[in-house]
C-alpha cells in the first residue's frame, strides 16, 4: 500500500530520521530556541521527543517545517562535483 508522492519531500523519511539528524546537526539546546516544545528542554531525549510529536500533530509540523528549512535545504545546495568536458584535438 505505498503509494509515490513525487512531490512530498518528506516522502520515506520517519520522524524518528527526522528528530535524529535534527539533534545530530543542531542539538537539543538550540532546537528549544527555534521550535518552543516543552520535549526539547525539559529533560530532553529522542524518545520523549517521538511519543510527544506523534501525539501533537501541530509540534510535528513545526518540527518538520524546521527540517526542510534546515537540513533538507542545505544537503540539495552543495554543489555537484565539478567534471572537465573532454577536448577534442584536432
Amino acid at each position: 500500500m505505498s503509494q509515490k508522492q513525487p512531490n512530498n519531500p518528506l516522502h520515506g523519511l520517519t520522524l524518528e530520521n527526522i528528530v535524529t539528524a535534527l539533534v545530530e546537526r543542531h542539538g537539543f539546546p538550540h532546537l528549544s530556541r527555534k521550535i518552543e516544545i516543552r520535549c526539547f528542554y525539559n529533560d530532553p531525549s529522542i524518545k520523549s521527543s517521538l511519543k510527544f510529536l506523534r501525539k501533537t500533530p501541530w509540534a510535528r509540523e513545526q518540527v518538520e517545517q524546521y527540517y526542510l528549512e534546515t537540513c533538507l535545504n542545505q544537503e540539495s545546495e552543495q554543489p555537484e562535483k565539478f567534471v572537465w568536458p573532454e577536448l577534442k584535438k584536432k
